[in-house]
């Protein structure tokens, strides 16, 4: 008995417990670095003028491999809009396509729009998130907190409002570049991320007095988030975690709890009768 030759596709493609599928992704990732390289190195022009040549022989390889990748994922699934029009299956068309526009450009107006289509490429980076398991944990952990932190920044930007009130009213009569409440707000944003550009200082021993306030509130302030997502990641379902690789071959869904027979957004069952 053997398995339908979609259903083996598949099974390399999109599953990485299986020694095909492990090796599938170990390419895929050794290509999307290679390429996010190939970039990099594309941008440096004394690299570039030597070595035309080569990086548009390397990209071009590497796109039509990523080509090829991107139909075998449409055919080896049921529903191919539900991969064509998710998240990974957008970027992997942005990811691809760039090297075939260029080929519809012509004239040396057209060089700017080049460079921008050059830089489309490095959607690939985001392919790599395939290979971040770890990620949906962090995923779920923000979106479960996701009012505690949207509430935090709301009182972020009331306190920059009143602090950057206060220092327009402290600093208004100097020439420290405190010229509206607008652009005072600015400086309490950015001195409260402790960013600090410069451009803007307080005179006044009492500007400068409520800036080291604000300077040392800053240290206490950007932890909070990181407080409020790690909680949330350790009041996490321990079973929620225990999640596979399998992908339905029917909507290509992703996440399904070890053990799972079906999937659990359109029911296809997830693993799929043999044929002769």
């Amino acid at each position: 008995m053997a398995k339908n030759w979609k259903a083996k596709l598949h099974e390399i493609i999109y599953e990485a417990d299986t020694p095909a599928g492990k090796f599938f992704d170990v390419v895929l990732l050794i290509l999307i670095l290679a390429s996010i390289l190939l970039v990099m190195l594309e941008s440096v022009e004394d690299f570039r003028l030597a070595h035309g040549e080569f990086l548009n022989i390397s990209e071009w390889i590497i796109t039509v491999l990523f080509t090829i990748e991107y139909f075998a994922r449409i055919i080896s699934i049921k529903k191919p809009t539900q991969y064509i029009f998710s998240f990974y299956g957008i970027i992997d068309l942005l990811s691809t396509i760039p090297k075939y526009l260029s080929l519809f450009i012509f004239g040396s107006q057209s060089l700017i729009a080049l460079r921008a289509l050059r830089l489309m490429r490095v959607f690939r980076i985001l392919k790599l998130a395939r290979f971040i398991g770890e990620s949906n944990n962090i995923l779920r952990a923000l979106k479960a907190s996701r009012i505690k932190i949207g509430v935090f920044i709301m009182f972020i930007l009331i306190l920059c409002t009143i602090l950057g009130s206060v220092m327009y009213l402290v600093e208004s009569g100097e020439d420290s570049g405190f010229t509206s409440i607008p652009r005072s707000i600015y400086w309490a944003i950015v001195t409260l991320t402790t960013v600090g550009y410069g451009d803007i200082a307080p005179l006044t021993a009492l500007g400068q007095f409520i800036a080291s306030i604000i300077m040392i509130m800053g240290y206490g302030i950007i932890a909070v988030p990181t407080g409020i997502v790690t909680a949330e990641l350790a009041t996490m379902d321990k079973d929620d975690i225990h999640l596979n690789t399998q992908s339905c071959p029917n909507c290509a869904a992703e996440g399904h709890r070890n053990g799972a027979d079906f999937c659990f957004d359109c029911g296809e069952s997830l693993n799929p009768k043999e044929t002769d």
